[in-house]
């Protein structure tokens, strides 16, 4: 499809934070290719394969992780920013990046780093992304950070809308390389945003049927999942039961992608140019609001049947008491820490505080298993119930 004049242009980058010698780059990349191929050989990328996405340190090999899951998003993301004409390396990049700040037992450990650190302004792992990106991950002789463009850390930035209220992170981060934050994003990064919603939707089915977290009689509570699953009957009616389900997740998967293409197409046709998305004062990758009523009956339903479960709150509370162990017994005895992070550990709050946060973010699951155990004298019990 030809470019549309929406899409951002990687040749008219409003730039980096810090300037670059290319002399000798490394291949003919655009500056969103640069971008995408940082972010692919960062350390901070490959550590997500070993990060929930819903179930907490699984046992099984076929269940998402945060890395599967990113890379399940960036293929959407650029199914959809072909059909519209943007940039596909800037939505790849922004798709591949947006978890990267998770910390290990995703939310939960949020939830416990967030209360450790109250007093020294919270944490955030959208900021953290931010964090890790500018100035945590650091493989440069010249530089902190990946140094990527304003384009993909605006994007990240307000992966959620314009920000009006930013926490310290993202305050000081906006301070050094203002990113804009009350304004709205690139089609790309809008169409980054969307393609999440629709990853984590449909593959948390797929995921929970595969656990025993949901079943086929609950999901047919759902009118419009109901209707999708009689066309899939029909059309495969000898297929195995396992072949259907994934059909239909596929199915879904479809609807919602073709749904956002054509609302954006019908927000779009007035705009001249990349200009005028940010000018809209408003999102225009979206889901049309019939989609966006469905969508959000969805949402509460894997709330009340997945993410609430039961099982899954006793396992997330195992996990917190994990990950607030590990901060606590890192903030009363610093020799616990690596040799490299105890020489950067500030003698002052809330800058220790949150240098201790760093490190604990970083942690995969795995890792911060073996650290407890290391510490602790054990490893800590019920951390996974599938």
């Amino acid at each position: 499809m030809d470019r549309s004049p929406l899409a951002a242009d990687p040749a008219r980058s409003r730039g980096r934070e810090f300037p670059e010698d290319r002399a000798g780059a490394r291949g003919p990349r655009s500056e969103f290719q640069r971008d995408r191929d940082r972010i692919i050989h960062s350390i901070a990328f490959r550590r997500l394969r070993s990060k929930t996405q819903v179930f907490i340190a699984p046992d099984g090999d076929h269940y998402r992780t945060r890395l599967t899951h990113s890379l399940e998003v960036a293929q959407i993301g650029r199914v959809i920013a072909r059909a519209l004409g943007l940039d596909e390396d800037l939505t790849e990049a922004l798709c591949l990046a947006h978890d990267i700040g998770h910390p290990p037992f995703g939310h939960a450990g949020e939830d416990a780093l967030q209360h450790a650190t109250a007093d020294a302004g919270g944490f955030d792992h959208n900021a953290q992304g931010l964090r890790v990106l500018m100035r945590l991950e650091s493989p440069y002789c010249d530089h902190p950070g990946l140094n990527l463009t304003w384009e993909l850390l605006e994007g990240l930035a307000k992966h959620n809308g314009p920000v009006e209220d930013p926490g310290w992170a993202l305050a000081g981060l906006d301070r050094d390389f203002p990113l804009a934050l009350g304004e709205h994003s690139s089609l790309e990064a809008q169409v980054a945003a969307v393609a999440d919603d629709i990853a984590y939707d449909n593959h948390d089915i797929d995921d929970g049927l595969r656990a025993g977290f949901l079943s086929l009689d609950d999901l047919l509570t759902l009118d419009f999942v109901a209707d999708q699953w009689r066309e899939v009957e029909k059309r495969f009616p000898r297929a195995p039961r396992e072949r259907q389900l994934r059909e239909l997740v596929r199915v879904q998967i479809g609807l919602m992608v073709n749904d956002v293409i054509a609302q954006a197409r019908r927000a779009t046709a007035p705009l001249a140019s990349a200009g005028d998305v940010r000018a809209a004062g408003r999102a225009l990758a979206t889901f049309s609001p019939a989609m966006a009523a469905r969508e959000r009956r969805l949402k509460k339903f894997m709330y009340d049947r997945l993410y609430y479960h039961r099982e899954q709150i006793a396992t997330a509370e195992r996990a917190r008491d994990v990950v607030a162990a590990l901060y606590r017994a890192y903030a009363t005895d610093e020799t616990l820490l690596p040799a490299d992070w105890r020489r950067s550990l500030p003698a002052e709050q809330p800058e220790r505080a949150r240098h201790i946060a760093d490190f604990i973010a970083g942690m995969t699951d795995r890792f911060a298993i073996d650290q407890y155990a290391r510490i602790h004298g054990r490893r800590p019990e019920g951390l996974s119930n599938v």
